[in-house]
């Protein structure tokens, strides 16, 4: 591999959505050139960045053969694609993915990744795979009702996921997931929490650094706000970094990866998924820390030694931007947001808002966390995109 600090280097993203823009970005920062694979039909918010975009199936290695010939190294901004096809992608066109198509078959869907983390000794929520009504029945009577069904590969912001409250609501979420038609579906079991947790681990050979453990708040499955440094005592921020560590070990993982947890009222704490890219609960870090997710992503993927995690303040929030209409994306009303000082706007460049769709988010730092999120709600409250 040439020099990634060359003006020639090419890194490549499988996605290209705002993650990959985000760590595009960085790419250019360094100095490298960016291609950019879509299996979207729409275009794409990286698309608008570079000249070298592709698009095609992530189902089929051969469409994607030409993007990969044109880069020296590939990663990801999604896991919506198989390790199979992300291993033929690697080794016939020669070109590095991160991460390897080997750690990325260790969590590659739900089921996997359960089992991998609880033979790492990691506590993860309850779980079962569940293939009939009989095993609907029998999850709901051992571990409680409601319990979540989730799709066991492609399901995100509450897309793919079930609550269930009953055996008559679980099989119509069954059939609604695809259960009867093959997918793989799996029965998680609700804990009882008192904080949603999260943190990012980059590694790479040059070793590793562990950021900061936040809270992620959550709405309808969807996180709509990030605390840092999360509002729970010193031993269980350390303990949920000490896991975080310890899963991406687990998969031998080089690149960046997020990791969410449960505190549950007990004082445990629960691995419930990860992931193996940037993540939404790592935004405030661009302002807030150091060197962002998205600037470690770049490196750890290069082989490049990694920066600093430390929080440039006592307290950085993000507010998540979501789509208020079907609407030709413009945000307004975001005078005061841009005004604030230490505040930082992040529009994503998605041509069409969509209700609820993740379309911008909001940076704000300070010195003290629960004062900092209050600002920044307020701030963003009427916020229309």
């Amino acid at each position: 591999m040439i020099n990634p600090l060359s003006s020639s280097f090419v890194i490549g993203f499988l996605g290209a959505g705002q993650l990959a823009r985000m760590s595009a970005l960085q790419a250019f920062r360094f100095g490298m050139q960016v291609a950019v694979f879509s299996d979207r039909p729409e275009f794409e918010p990286v698309q608008f960045m570079t000249p070298r975009s592709f698009s095609g199936s992530f189902s089929d290695a051969e469409s994607m053969m030409e993007f990969a010939r044109s880069c020296d190294i590939i990663t990801l901004e999604n896991e919506f694609i198989d390790s199979e096809i992300l291993k033929e992608l690697r080794d016939r066109s020669g070109t590095p993915v991160f991460p390897s198509p080997e750690s990325f078959a260790l969590i590659e869907n739900k089921r996997i990744e359960k089992e991998t983390f609880e033979s790492a000794g990691i506590p993860v929520t309850p779980y079962a795979v569940v293939r009939s009504a009989d095993d609907l029945h029998r999850f709901g009577q051992t571990c409680g009702w409601p319990f979540l069904l989730k799709s066991s590969k492609g399901g995100y912001d509450g897309y793919g996921n079930e609550t269930v409250k009953s055996p008559e609501e679980a099989e119509r979420a069954f059939t609604k997931l695809g259960g009867y038609a093959g997918h793989e579906i799996l029965a998680e079991g609700f804990v009882n929490f008192t904080h949603e947790l999260s943190v990012q681990v980059a590694r790479n050979e040059t070793g590793y650094v562990v950021y900061p453990c936040c809270e992620t708040v959550q709405e309808n499955h969807i996180c709509v706000a990030v605390k840092a440094p999360a509002p729970v005592s010193p031993e269980i921020q350390k303990k949920a970094q000490e896991l975080a560590l310890l899963a991406t070990e687990a998969i031998d993982g080089k690149g960046i990866f997020a990791f969410e947890f449960f505190l549950t009222t007990s004082g445990e704490v629960l691995l419930n998924e990860s992931a193996p890219r940037p993540h939404n609960s790592g935004h405030y870090t661009i302002e807030g820390c150091v060197t962002s997710q998205f600037e470690n992503h770049v490196r750890a993927v290069c082989g490049l030694p990694l920066g600093s995690p430390a929080l440039m303040k006592p307290a950085a929030v993000m507010i998540n931007l979501l789509g208020t209409r079907n609407q030709s994306a413009v945000i307004e009303k975001a005078e005061a947001l841009l005004a604030e000082p230490n505040g930082h706007l992040h529009h994503y460049g998605k041509l069409e808002s969509k209700k609820g769709r993740k379309m911008a988010h909001y940076t704000l730092l300070g010195d003290d966390v629960e004062e900092t999120y209050l600002r920044a709600k307020e701030l963003s409250h009427g916020i229309e995109i």
